[in-house]
């Protein structure tokens, strides 16, 4: 190949020069496709400040959500701490009418009024069962500071450190001390 033969496929100073017409009509057709596709920067802050504002209301939503929910709660804890006893004085209004109704009789004798008393009792402790109210009664057992409470200590036959006599029966509601029980306690001999 000579100099001034070109191959088709190969660019020449003359085609590759732009003709300004050509050149100034193609640029504005570029830029409007190009604004066209590409929002403009009022529509951006418009479509931002939309988004903002549902994430606000979202928020605002979820946060009264919360607060109802809290409140909710705070409302549930005081109505079961209002009427957690309910059950329980329910079983005791029947030991009342017993008690009551042992009063009222005209003329009772001993054994009546020791019979009716029994039943009370039966009725009593039968309320302490279903609430989960058990009796610590510990004579002879060794001394727990945890669910007894020594009134004295004195010389006694048994081991050191066993209840002797239970002065007041202690309770346990469901494994927590209600109230200790009063005892004496055995020291060694001297």
């Amino acid at each position: 190949m000579q100099a001034h033969d070109t191959p088709n496929n190969e660019a020449t100073p003359e085609a590759l020069s732009v003709k300004p017409d050509t050149a100034s009509t193609e640029a504005p057709q570029t830029e409007a496709t190009a604004t066209e596709s590409t929002p403009s920067l009022e529509e951006m802050i418009r479509k931002a400040e939309l988004q903002a504002a549902e994430h606000h209301d979202a928020w605002l939503r979820a946060k009264a959500e919360t607060e109802n929910v809290r409140r909710r709660a705070a409302e549930d804890i005081a109505k079961a701490s209002k009427f957690a006893v309910e059950k329980f004085s329910k079983e005791l209004l029947a030991v009342k009418d017993s008690l009551e109704a042992g009063l009222a009789t005209e003329n009772p004798s001993v054994d009546s009024l020791k019979s009716g008393t029994e039943l009370t009792l039966k009725q009593l402790v039968a309320a302490f069962e279903k609430a989960s109210i058990k009796e610590i009664n510990p004579t002879g057992e060794k001394f727990d500071p945890h669910f007894h409470q020594a009134i004295s200590m004195i010389e006694a036959d048994q081991e050191p450190n066993t209840v002797v006599t239970v002065l007041q029966k202690g309770y346990l509601l469901a494994e927590r001390v209600l109230r200790p029980a009063l005892v004496v306690v055995a020291k060694a001999k001297a």
